[in-house]
């Protein structure tokens, strides 16, 4: 209970910090707050002079008086609830607005081992979900809980001007509005955390179902998903519920406590009437700030609820805030490359194991050299390690031992930006995204002009089909590129490679999913793409690497063999096994 008390302290404080930039509208909607809440105390004195002055005297001036005095009080009312409004919804916008940046900005930092053991798409929710509660609460909840908390003392003040025996009774349902609202409360604050976790949990998996919608129909999974699916929102209902349930106990006793005290003091303050001992504009003015403290009383219990699901959804945020950056720029000894690296890269026993699966190496003891300007072909089994050398090159993770060197200096050692300028990377499923065909060419170098971008695009081999589309380099692509073959995709990634103009390639199986006529065209486009350059190439098929200046061969993790193709034919077993499968028996004669 601490912790959880702990969080929500952090997750106050942090909204604190982003409304404290915007002092000046928080000062403004405070006074339009306390103005309005006075002036509707103030009904309540306009209230007793319209019965006492009005209609008791039968006087059509002194009633003109009442109502015209009665009636600047609500014009008042009026404009100070039109500042408020506009002032506190405009704060909870711009908090909000500003708190989803700063996660973004978080988020897009974090290594992509953070998102091994995370579901990005319940990352997604939080920086969604959870700020439009918080949105709602500091645009609104806030506002209504700090108005009623006002007229609440306030009516207290002015009910024991009006009649200090009256007040007396209303004083005692008090303590018995405290109790369940802190029993509850505690109560509401633990659900409210669990709800948003299950809202969370239900758009994850929407999100990862319709992604997938094509291998769901095509495996006919519709109605397993329903019955997963409907779980999964049942779960997220039943939470629910409990909140709901005990937020309505709350304001149930709340209202059953605070109104029949009022009930009481009206007949206590009616036999006064009676017997002459007050007025009865004194009784209807009390009766006016009684119903406005129960009012009040029972808006700030239901409230609380709302306060509570924003601490939990704050919290929730508060803990991504609080994810540590394992990569980042070392705080001593921060080494600076040239503006255009030759290309040098050497492993040095590197050792690594996935923070998933720390029990196995997917790296171990591996050493090897790249020369600059050379290419080299990584060949093994699926699972030995390839694509991770990768991985460790653009310091999406760190070596557990051992070292990596570009230019002779350790990469740990580079600011990340710096070292990740030096390198073009084109995958085996390249990432396209949402917008036109231009922006995703000039994704790695956002401020090529067109006709870069062209260039790129001729020297690719992908200007054919680009100017086939409806609206040539306008088009917009959808998710992913949905809507292009697999050929088209990769000839747009390595248009954006060429156009980034990096020093050190890196293709992880570039062609291993394409038919012969995309292949071919890619391969015409690769000789390009790899002029000048020093080349890392991932690839299966051994046809795509044979003419590779040197091969590397890895197998759990490990180095086993290294040279030419004819070289390795003839000394690797492996090699020579993978050249056998993929060639015939006459490889080995060749």
């Amino acid at each position: 209970m601490k912790t959880i008390a702990g969080t929500h302290r952090q997750a106050l404080a942090l909204t604190l910090r982003f409304i404290a930039p915007y002092r000046w509208q928080v000062a403004g909607a405070m006074l339009a707050l306390t103005f309005t809440a006075a002036i509707t105390l103030s009904l309540g004195q306009g209230l007793r002079l319209l019965v006492d002055q009005g209609f008791a005297t039968r006087s059509p001036e002194l009633l003109n008086q009442s109502v015209g005095f009665f009636a600047v009080l609500v014009i008042a009312l009026a404009v100070g609830t039109f500042a408020r409004f506009y002032l506190v919804s405009w704060i909870g916008e711009r908090v909000v607005a500003d708190i989803r940046r700063q996660v973004f900005d978080h988020l897009i930092e974090l290594h992509p081992g953070f998102y091994e053991s995370n579901r990005g798409l319940e990352i997604q929710s939080r920086l969604t979900a959870d700020t439009t509660v918080l949105q709602s609460v500091i645009g609104s909840t806030v506002s209504i809980a700090l108005r009623n908390a006002l007229m609440l003392l306030g009516g207290i003040v002015l009910l024991f001007v009006t009649n200090p025996k009256l007040t007396s009774i209303v004083m005692l349902a008090i303590p018995l509005v405290i109790a369940p609202i802190l029993f509850f409360g505690r109560r509401v604050r633990s659900l409210s955390r669990q709800s948003q976790d299950r809202v969370a949990d239900v758009g994850s998996y929407v999100g990862e179902i319709l992604g997938q919608i094509k291998t769901v129909q095509a495996y006919n999974h519709q109605e397993q998903d329903r019955q997963r699916f409907s779980s999964v929102v049942e779960q997220a209902f039943e939470v629910a519920r409990q909140r709901i349930r005990q937020r309505a106990w709350l304001t149930f006793v709340v209202i059953v406590l605070v109104l029949g005290a009022i009930g009481v003091m009206l007949w206590v303050g009616g036999m006064d009437v009676i017997a002459g001992r007050i007025s009865g504009g004194e009784l209807a003015a009390f009766v006016f700030y009684s119903l406005i403290v129960g009012v009040s009383a029972a808006a700030l219990s239901e409230v609380i609820g709302e306060l509570q699901r924003a601490a939990g959804a704050g919290a929730r945020i508060v803990e991504l805030l609080q994810t540590q950056r394992e990569i980042t720029a070392p705080v001593s000894g921060l080494l600076q490359l040239p503006a255009r690296v030759s290309g040098n890269l050497a492993f040095e026993q590197v050792r690594f194991a996935y923070p998933t699966r720390p029990e196995v190496y997917a790296i171990d003891g591996l050493d090897l050299q790249v020369y600059a300007g050379e290419t080299l072909a990584l060949v093994g089994p699926s699972g030995s390690g390839k694509s991770t050398l990768l991985d460790l090159l653009l310091r999406f993770f760190d070596p557990s031992a051992g070292r990596i060197t570009l230019e002779g200096c350790d990469i740990r050692q580079l600011d990340p930006v710096d070292l990740r300028r030096c390198f073009a990377l084109v995958s085996q499923n390249p990432a396209l995204f949402y917008g036109s065909v231009a922006d995703n060419i000039r994704y790695g170098r956002p401020q090529a002009d067109m006709q870069a971008v062209i260039n790129a695009a001729r020297a690719a081999h992908a200007e054919e089909f680009i100017n086939a589309m409806p609206q040539g380099y306008d088009t917009q692509l959808g998710d992913a590129g949905l809507g292009l073959s697999g050929g088209q995709k990769q000839r747009l990634a390595i248009a954006r490679a060429l156009l980034t103009d990096a020093p050190i390639l890196l293709l992880d199986e570039a062609t291993s999913a394409l038919d012969a006529q995309s292949e071919h065209l890619i391969q015409q486009a690769l000789p390009a793409l790899m002029h000048g350059r020093t080349t890392l190439v991932i690839a299966h098929r051994l046809a795509t690497v044979q003419h590779a200046d040197r091969i590397a061969v890895i197998e759990h993790g490990k180095l086993v063999a290294l040279g030419t193709h004819q070289q390795l034919i003839q000394s690797s077993p492996l090699y020579a096994r993978l050249a056998e499968l993929q060639f015939g028996l006459s490889q080995r004669t060749d």
